[in-house]
């Protein structure tokens, strides 16, 4: 989104001026077009050619989530194993979720619940690394290789084909909670070019793109179009963009090219924003004061953060990552019991608020909704009321991309500590988004593609029960 800012005259009952704010979108202002000020697209955006019509979604819950309290409850298991908060019951017959899920159980019948992900790991950064990238060879996550073959932004709108949403890419009101995003926008060994766009860190380029012009010269169409053409004279000469990194032009080529409205939630219907919101979920005064560390880990940011998914994938964006922090509960910042009705309700109701979005605007085969962390929790509850780290089972949930639903794939042993029917590895999940974004087929007969992303990409095979 291009700024330009009047001098305050022409006020209204607020004390803004109607023209404070001029948005300048991709149809452009007076006929104006600006697709040709947008930045290089990829050597390989050609082969996006090969890409469905397709977007994915990862919600991380980073720490790693309770396999248990989530969707895996196990209330037949002895009172120190099953799920602290006990159950509630799904649209799938016979299928139990954690008790903080009950707008997700309704919705059973669109989802696809994996009890039988795991990969041994047990470090929150190697765990969380190989998660993210599938364990692909490549070291890079999964939203770089997808960008790798498409091109680092939509030639269309300009919105970058893969983004990574912390906390406070949703305002500046939750800049202090948890963005801890170094751990899943990986390159391993991808140009930086292909690192996720994150929008909370547009930095000192951001500010530079605000236009201050008085009123008198507002309507002065000659000027604002010459002030454009300095912009981009600026940039191609290295002006604006003098000592800035691949991931800073890909910030002035968003905003350039009018795509920072996927960014405004002003433009939603407040109901809508409501159904999303979180904020119900603040941490209370003498949790915080009891436990010091909690403080960032609050989840008021998340629905927000969903919606601003949603507006990106129907702006063009291909993999967005999402992150929600706190799920490490040992029992030393949250635990199980005063983590899960906070962080479980909140991605319950975010969660829940996406998938019905997506269904009301025909999107639901079209975005592959993927949860999950870097590992799970251990099956026993700890003496401080937490679980610790386990990444023999993990949490992961899928929903919508035109895959089947309404189902639960494998199966974990009678305490939830490992799989014991159709095992799912990370390898699977990367094929099964791969498969999801790419015509694997036509992508392997390119000529030009990268071979190390090529083999990222067509190495291992989808979940069977998906497709």
């Amino acid at each position: 989104m291009l700024s330009l800012y009047s001098d305050g005259r022409m006020g209204n009952c607020e004390g803004m001026s109607r023209r404070e704010l001029l948005r300048i979108g991709a149809l452009g202002l007076g006929g104006m077009t600006l697709p040709s000020l947008l930045a290089a697209q990829s050597p390989t955006a050609p082969y996006g050619a090969l890409a469905r019509d397709k977007a994915v979604v990862v919600l991380f819950l980073q720490g790693g989530p309770t396999q248990i309290e989530t969707f895996d409850p196990k209330m037949t298991a002895p009172s120190e194993y099953r799920a602290m908060f006990g159950e509630t019951p799904t649209a799938l017959p016979g299928v139990t979720f954690g008790s903080h899920f009950p707008r997700l159980a309704k919705l059973a019948d669109r989802l696809a619940v994996v009890r039988s992900f795991a990969h041994g790991m047990s470090s929150h950064t190697q765990a969380s690394e190989h998660v993210i990238s599938g364990g692909n060879l490549t070291n890079a996550a999964m939203g770089s290789v997808f960008s790798r073959v498409v091109g680092v932004s939509n030639p269309m709108s300009g919105i970058p084909s893969n983004t990574v949403l912390p906390p406070p890419a949703a305002g500046e009101q939750f800049k202090g909670l948890g963005a801890q995003t170094s751990r899943v926008t990986g390159i391993g060994a991808l140009p930086a070019a292909y690192k996720a766009f994150d929008p909370s860190s547009g930095g000192e380029i951001v500010r530079n793109m605000e236009l201050r012009l008085g009123e008198d010269r507002l309507d002065d169409r000659r000027n604002l179009l010459s002030q454009l053409d300095r912009i981009k004279r600026q940039a191609d000469a290295g002006g604006l963009l003098a000592g800035a990194d691949k991931f800073q032009e890909q910030a002035f080529e968003v905003i350039l090219g009018g795509v920072g409205e996927a960014f405004n939630l002003a433009e939603e219907d407040p109901a809508l924003v409501a159904r999303y919101d979180t904020g119900e979920f603040s941490i209370p005064a003498d949790l915080q004061k009891k436990k010091t560390n909690v403080p960032g880990q609050s989840p008021i940011a998340l629905g927000k953060q969903m919606l601003l998914a949603r507006r990106l994938v129907e702006a063009g964006c291909g993999f967005v990552t999402v992150t929600s922090a706190g799920w490490d509960m040992h029992g030393n910042a949250f635990g199980i019991d005063d983590g899960m009705p906070l962080l479980g309700s909140a991605v319950d109701k975010a969660a829940s608020a996406f998938l019905e979005d997506l269904e009301a605007r025909g999107l639901s085969d079209k975005v592959l909704l993927v949860v999950t962390g870097e590992f799970g929790r251990t099956p026993r509850i700890n003496a401080k009321a937490g679980r610790d780290h386990w990444g023999n089972l993990c949490t992961l949930l899928l929903a919508g991309g035109g895959l089947r639903m309404g189902q639960v794939i494998g199966a974990s042993d009678a305490t939830a500590s490992k799989p014991v029917a159709d095992p799912v590895t990370t390898q699977d999940l990367m094929a099964t988004v791969m498969h999801t974004l790419f015509d694997v087929g036509k992508l392997r007969i390119a000529q030009g593609v990268p071979a190390d992303v090529l083999r990222a990409i067509t190495t291992g095979s989808p979940i069977p029960q998906l497709v």
